[in-house]
């Protein structure tokens, strides 16, 4: 028998809205159940995590997850919770972003595990064959247009305009579900509160072309305390690809994020239990400064995503910026995460021909960079021990040499505990 879904999620807080029924109907047998996955970029972000997180769980109670990548509703376009129609993709594009998501969401969900082993389907491959006259005949005919405007993600946007393309997303969403349970036995939708209306289309078409049995279940949508949107920095989205958003920009997320907003993030976006939650809890409120909770989330979110290496490569960025680090810590960094890491820093850059055979600290502070105002300036601070060059105390008589530099081209001065300096030598 499978363990209670619905309850674990009530107690982490994802229940938004559950249609009645649907918890007795998940515990009294083993069922399959789907959420979809827009495809509209080559990587899911921290957005989707809420939507991943909900189908492992489905999993670990004994569940069969379905992850529905749309390959056909991507060129359509869903309305729910936009303010304007979006460009439309091309098939090439859109086969290349399918894969994407697919490779991001193996490293969540157990394709290998027998029954409830997890399973990726694409909406194209039972739309590819159907006309729009079969779309019309079997589909529309069996729900109203009433019905249809009577949908939040429609009426919000009839006076800025809705395209007959984007009015008819529902039904084409609600297939989804009549074709999921009629061939996989699929019995839950769920997803985001967004989808409700587009949801309950698909449990309404179920009803009036098969009399099926189908339910749907809703997650809230995440709001940080202070008011700002979740998964947005002032970069823009934070990506579970690396090559858009880096481990340790990933990382620092997580680690930054508030008290108020990291008792919610524990519970939704790791597995720890109950009891474990609790219990670091606890322990984050004895000393919030330490941030025991943003820490513990962000090692558990960025181990599943990006993997224990990557994990600590970010640990280590955070020290070098933030806590004692070596120069063979920095030396660990890929160039992207080291400019990351120290954004803001005054840079100076020399030519390969000026650096010559090397140059000396005082002029690596002063005569070639204006970091100090002075050579004496320079020279004091040499006598006070408050230079490093890449994390490590230099004297007066120190010359800057290629073998110091990081990747062959950068080397990081720091003049006492905050202030840094990059050289750069092109």
């Amino acid at each position: 028998m499978p363990s209670n879904f619905i309850e674990e999620l009530r107690w982490r807080g994802m229940v938004h809205d559950i249609m009645p029924g649907t918890e007795e109907a998940l515990n009294k047998k083993v069922s399959a159940g789907y959420i979809g996955f827009d495809p509209t970029a080559d990587s899911l972000h921290v957005g989707h995590l809420v939507q991943i997180m909900t189908l492992v769980h489905f999993q670990r109670a004994g569940h069969k997850p379905f992850a529905l990548v749309g390959g056909a509703t991507g060129m359509v376009g869903d309305p729910s919770g936009k303010s304007k129609e979006r460009n439309l993709l091309d098939a090439e594009t859109l086969n290349h972003n399918v894969a994407c998501v697919k490779q991001q969401l193996e490293k969540f969900l157990d394709f290998n595990c027998g029954e409830n082993s997890a399973e990726m389907v694409n909406n194209f491959d039972w739309f590819k064959e159907m006309s729009f006259l079969d779309f019309i005949r079997d589909v529309g005919k069996h729900i109203s247009i009433s019905y249809m405007m009577a949908k939040d993600s429609v009426k919000s946007r009839l006076e800025t305009g809705l395209s007959f393309t984007e009015f008819s997303y529902q039904l084409v969403q609600g297939y989804d579900f009549y074709y999921l349970n009629q061939h996989k036995n699929c019995i839950v939708q769920l997803g985001g509160s967004d989808q409700w209306g587009n949801i309950v289309t698909g449990t309404e078409l179920i009803r009036r072309k098969s009399g099926g049995e189908a339910y749907a279940v809703t997650t809230p949508l995440i709001k940080k305390a202070d008011g700002t949107k979740f998964g947005k920095t002032e970069s823009g989205s934070v990506w579970l690809d690396p090559e858009r958003t880096s481990p340790y920009e990933f990382y620092q997320f997580w680690l930054n994020a508030s008290d108020a907003d990291a008792g919610n993030y524990v519970r939704i976006f790791t597995l720890l239990s109950k009891e474990q939650i609790e219990a670091l809890e606890e322990v984050h409120n004895e000393a919030p400064h330490l941030r025991q909770l943003q820490k513990a989330i962000a090692e558990d979110i960025t181990r599943r995503v990006h993997g224990e290496e990557a994990l600590q490569t970010a640990i280590a960025a955070s020290n070098i910026l933030f806590g004692k680090s070596t120069a063979d810590d920095l030396k660990t960094l890929s160039e992207k995460d080291f400019f990351s890491i120290f954004d803001g820093v005054p840079q100076a850059t020399l030519s390969r021909e000026e650096f010559g055979q090397g140059i000396s600290i005082v002029d690596a502070l002063c005569g070639k960079t204006g970091f100090l105002s002075s050579n004496s300036e320079a020279k004091r601070e040499l006598k006070s021990n408050a230079i490093a060059v890449n994390k490590e105390k230099v004297g007066e008589d120190f010359v800057l040499t290629t073998a110091h530099l990081i990747n062959s081209k950068y080397a990081l001065i720091g003049k006492g505990k905050k202030t840094n300096y990059i050289l750069v030598v092109e």
